[in-house]
């Protein structure tokens, strides 16, 4: 599993020219999963982004999560976070899972967000979407689960 983290002043997804999805102040989350990935690795992630310190406190360092501040989460499916793009000039997807495994998992990984007390927001799985994002910092990391 791949998640790119961006710390957001607020974000939005938007299919056909409906917002689907939208936060203030919190996380985007673009989420890939590889056929190798297992409810583990979903828990793990979770947990871990739930309580990454990136959000500054009083004093200006990084002690805080989206927890700690009461933030919310958009969570957005991208396959192409397993694109390999060593060969050729057309990105290789053999990595990213299936849809039909892919699906399952980022649903666990929502539920697990909010299981975690956090509100979760998303784009919708497989649709063509139009994300929007002021990036705060800006802040942006790439976690990888630990399997």
């Amino acid at each position: 599993m791949k998640v790119v983290v961006q710390r957001s002043k607020r974000a939005s997804v938007v299919i056909d020219d409906a917002a689907v999805g939208a936060i203030e102040k919190g996380l985007v989350l673009l989420v890939g999963i590889t056929h190798t990935d297992t409810e583990s690795d979903i828990r793990w992630m979770a947990e871990k982004i739930a309580g990454l310190r990136i959000f500054e406190d009083d004093g200006g360092k990084m002690n805080l999560s989206v927890q700690d501040i009461g933030g919310s989460i958009l969570s957005v499916s991208q396959f192409t976070l397993y694109g390999d793009c060593r060969k050729g000039r057309r990105p290789n997807f053999v990595a990213a899972a299936r849809p039909e495994q892919a699906e399952g998992l980022y649903d666990a990984f929502n539920a697990a967000l909010r299981a975690n007390g956090l509100h979760v927001e998303t784009g919708k799985f497989g649709a063509m979407m139009d994300v929007s994002l002021i990036n705060w910092g800006p802040v942006t990391l790439i976690i990888e689960s630990q399997s």
